[in-house]
């Protein structure tokens, strides 16, 4: 099976990652795995035009990494993931949407000057 997309993970969702116990972060990071090549809209969804969330669930409650496409490259198609949540609903905060498309529109800026 063929990876469908590259997968970066950006600095704040390691830290977001790395304050979960050992479990969650296991299966955030399978969940993530699993995404790249199955197509599921429970491990990987939109939320918007822009921006998507790769999506676990442990115990009752919901983790999301807010996430972006870039196929700038012609080469292969990367997700970047921006941040973490932790949701009680399946409904995420318009704030955190803005925050993830603050996030892109610095990552595309900062690519740009180093090309």
């Amino acid at each position: 099976m063929n990876e469908k997309f590259e997968i970066i993970l950006l600095e704040e969702v390691w830290e977001f990652i790395d304050k979960l116990e050992e479990k969650v972060k296991d299966k955030i990071l399978y969940n993530i795995e699993k995404a790249k090549y199955i197509n599921d809209p429970k491990l990987f969804k939109k939320l918007d035009e822009d921006i998507w969330e790769f999506r676990a669930k442990y115990r009752r409650v919901q983790y999301r990494l807010l996430s972006f496409w870039d196929k700038t490259d012609g080469s292969h198609t990367l997700v970047v993931s921006t941040h973490g949540i932790i949701k009680k609903t399946d409904k995420v905060l318009k704030s955190e949407i803005e925050k993830a498309r603050q996030i892109m529109k610095k990552y595309f800026e900062q690519k740009k000057k180093n090309q």
